[in-house]
């Protein structure tokens, strides 16, 4: 009985330069993984090349992986929910 294939692929771009053909060529590996029922996210990628795929408007195209993120797709660590400031934060505010 074969396996289940997987629907998200880790690929390593920790070499990749961070230039527009870096950008064009995973953005077009990314079209081609959904098509066929799957997702690439990007694994160890520069800030650089996170910094261009943000410029040109594709952060939410190429999803880079957090550092440590686990495939069960646990919460990243530091993580906390919103809240409302206590009353003496608020004060102390008020004072300044």
């Amino acid at each position: 009985m074969a396996s289940p294939r997987p629907t998200t692929i880790a690929c390593e771009v920790g070499s990749v330069s961070a230039d527009a053909l870096a950008v064009d060529a995973l953005a077009r590996l990314q079209l081609t993984a959904r098509r066929s029922g799957h997702e690439i996210r990007l694994r160890n990628a520069t800030s650089e090349l996170q910094e261009l795929i943000a410029f040109v408007g594709l952060r939410e195209v190429l999803r880079v992986e957090a550092v440590g993120e686990a495939e069960e797709r646990e919460q990243p660590l530091g993580v906390e929910e919103e809240g409302d400031l206590d009353d003496a934060a608020v004060h102390d505010l008020h004072d300044l």
